[in-house]
């Protein structure tokens, strides 16, 4: 690479974070400002003094082997199996479906608007254009939707759809193509690539299963090494999907050609890292991870949509010729979205296995569905010389397909992009629901409160003056009054909304204290994930308003305690293995308990007490987790009085584990606040950690 590539990467970085500033600014979406900027790099490449900004193309390599990898991990990292799971019809609907019903639409009355135009196109061309455009992007969408309220299934929803019909669209785009590259063939054709996009789909779930569960126990094998953690989670992306790619190029059974998708593969191996290799982590490390995959993210969307632009520009296909065509495929694309989402949905509705996705969401969904980066990805694979028998313009078919797909893009981008928050409203979609509106203006009661103590406490230490003090004094009180007004006048049945937000908050209080419990590996990972699933499902449960959970574990045992059961009994596992875990979830249980009821014998004396200002919804709350204390104490006796012995060394085990952490936490704390040398800290962990060191003895 020249030195003028180099200075064109920096120099775009740079551009995207002047962008970024001013989307912040401008609430315009970001991605919609990288496109435009994109289309003025070649006037600005121009002048010599930045000649070098043009320098850096996409080529498919760089779009596909680097940023790809890096845009799936990224997205489903963070994704939870467990909403996946509880939205999996409407998800695998949409995106395997919806994608098809799509793509198909595209192909069949795109030619045919084509043709009225005048514009004779082989199907084949407007069928892989279908299967490239279909392909909704997560990035460009979900910021908006979260931003403007929508709500969390929803996000979900379109989160999922957007992950999983990547790995769709990708295959049915690599039939498309190897069917134009080898031709069509009748019957044999159909059968043959009805089978590679099969095994494409099948091959790269297993593949990426095989990858996310080997590299998650190589995590395992590393834990307390932060570096090599680090490096097996960037390891596993890029080399789940080069180790796909090499796979389908070697992998050949009874005489057939075997393609695993990539995109498959990666996404899997993510999913299981977010889900299962993330227990496996030091937790500074998992803290770091999101942001780290983060700002990577950012930094490869950064860069595709700015060249998007770029790329448009560029193209030496003439807009005068191809204007007609790409409006009018707009408006293909846009009908056939509708076409998919009413249709599918329509289908998981009548099938009523899922809770039913309502009218607004379904025409957020229609509307919403961005394009970006993974059309571009595909688009520029196609061959540049790849022609077909019945193809008679001067331009080729690739160029053609990229000026439909970036005339595409460009529209979601710049009309749609820039309506969702408007759609969103119409739609009332951004309805805030009973205890997220008592939230609202319990927040504000809050933060006049808070405002007004600060005013106080300036004046007592004449930092303002009286009549400053008293002016400002008087604009927060009536601010205050008008909060503490409006709250009572728009909430309804405030005791039970008050009871959730008590309820929803006591569960995040146990959330962090589990969090930290099992930093300091006094739980295995199999508990905190048990425990964590319960508080989860209980949050949602709350904040939808539906029937309280029997117990802190009914959620457990409605499925996951059978199927636990049912590993048991073919595996032959040991009552004692089951005991331990058994003692330590109840253990577990009665110290986050007893972390509430402590919170909650001291709220009188809290600020929060402003939020929480309903004796009777105080009081409901308490008689709960007392109720649970009691019934965690007679399980926790009774698993006592069976295996006494065993338990004893349990405990003594979680005790010199907690000494351990004790010991790490007070030397590190002790090199943080700079009382003893960064080399004091070594020798001394190295000390602590091999006793027989500081035996030997050190000269000091």
């Amino acid at each position: 690479m020249s030195l003028d590539v180099y200075l064109s990467v920096f120099t775009l970085m740079l551009i995207s974070l002047g962008i970024n500033m001013l989307a912040l600014k401008t609430r315009i979406p970001y991605t919609v400002l990288l496109v435009i900027a994109g289309s003025f790099l070649v006037p600005l490449s121009d002048i010599d003094a930045f000649s070098f900004v043009t320098s850096f193309q996409l080529t498919p390599e760089l779009l596909f082997f680097i940023f790809l990898p890096i845009l799936i991990f990224e997205s489903a990292y963070n994704i939870n199996i467990r909403n996946i799971e509880e939205n999996k019809f409407v998800i695998l609907v949409l995106a395997v479906l919806g994608l098809l019903i799509s793509t198909f639409f595209i192909g069949y009355v795109g030619q045919w608007a084509l043709h009225l135009i005048g514009f004779e196109v082989p199907l084949l061309v407007t069928l892989l254009f279908g299967a490239a455009i279909s392909a909704t992007d997560p990035v460009a969408v979900l910021s908006l939707f979260k931003e403007f309220g929508a709500p969390h299934r929803l996000t979900l929803i379109f989160e999922g759809e957007s992950l999983f019909n990547d790995g769709t669209a990708f295959a049915i785009f690599l039939v498309f193509l190897d069917i134009m590259v080898s031709g069509f063939h009748g019957t044999s054709t159909v059968m043959q690539g009805f089978f590679e996009f099969f095994t494409m789909i099948f091959g790269g779930v297993l593949f990426g299963l095989f990858m996310g569960l080997l590299f998650s126990k190589m995590i395992e094998w590393v834990k307390g090494h932060e570096h090599l953690e680090i490096t097996l989670t960037l390891l596993v992306a890029h080399f789940t999907f080069l180790l796909t790619e090499l796979a389908s190029e070697k992998l050949v059974i009874y005489g057939h050609h075997i393609h695993l998708s990539s995109i498959i593969a990666t996404l899997v191996s993510s999913l299981v890292m977010g889900n299962f290799g993330r227990y496996k982590m030091s937790p500074g490390v998992e803290d770091y991870m999101e942001k780290f995959w983060g700002y990577f993210a950012f930094l490869a969307n950064s860069l595709v949509f700015l060249l998007m632009g770029l790329l448009f520009t560029e193209l030496s296909v003439s807009l005068d010729v191809t204007l007609m065509p790409i409006l009018l495929m707009i408006l293909v694309v846009t009908a056939a979205r509708a076409v998919s989402i009413y249709f599918s949905v329509g289908l998981v509705n009548q099938i009523k296995s899922e809770e039913s996705i309502p009218p607004n969401w379904q025409h957020l969904l229609a509307w919403g569905s961005l394009r970006g980066s993974l059309a571009v990805i595909m688009v520029l694979l196609i061959p540049g010389d790849l022609i077909l028998p019945n193809w008679h313009y001067d331009f080729s078919i690739k160029e053609f397909i990229i000026a439909i797909t970036i005339g595409s893009i460009y529209f979601t981008l710049l009309i749609k992009a820039t309506t969702i928050g408007n759609v969103i409203r119409w739609l009332k979609i951004d309805a805030l629901l009973p205890h997220e509106k008592m939230g609202y203006y319990k927040s504000k009661v809050l933060v006049y409160q808070t405002m007004m103590e600060r005013l106080k406490r300036l004046f007592e230490q004449h930092e303002i003056n009286k009549v400053q003090y008293e002016a400002l004094i008087a604009e927060y009180q009536k601010l205050y009054r008008q909060a503490r007004k409006k709250c009572r006048s728009e909430t309804q049945d405030s005791s039970h909304v008050i009871e959730n937000l008590l309820r929803i908050y006591t569960l995040a209080l146990q959330k962090q204290e589990l969090k930290e419990i099992f930093r300091r590996d006094e739980i295995t990972e199999n508990i905190y994930k048990k425990n964590l699933l319960i508080l989860e499902t209980q949050t949602e449960h709350v904040e939808q308003d539906r029937p309280k959970l029997h117990s802190l574990n009914a959620y457990f045992e409605s499925w996951l305690g059978r199927m636990r059961n049912f590993f048991r009994r073919i595996f032959f596992l040991s009552s004692e293995s089951d005991s331990k875990e058994l003692y330590l979830y109840y253990r577990t249980q009665f110290k986050l308990i007893n972390k509430v009821l402590d919170e909650l014998a001291n709220m009188k004396d809290s600020p929060l007490i402003e939020f929480f200002d309903d004796p009777k919804a105080l009081e409901n709350v308490t008689k709960i987790y007392l109720k649970l204390k009691e019934k965690n104490i007679q399980e926790m006796q009774k698993e006592l009085q069976s295996h006494k012995e065993l338990l004893d060394e349990m405990n003594e085990q979680s005790a010199k584990a907690l000494l351990r952490i004790t010991q790490a936490d007070t030397i590190k704390g002790l090199r943080e606040h700079e009382i003893i040398s960064n080399k004091l800290y070594v020798l001394l962990s190295k000390e602590m950690d091999d006793p027989r060191l500081a035996d030997a003895g050190v000269d000091v």
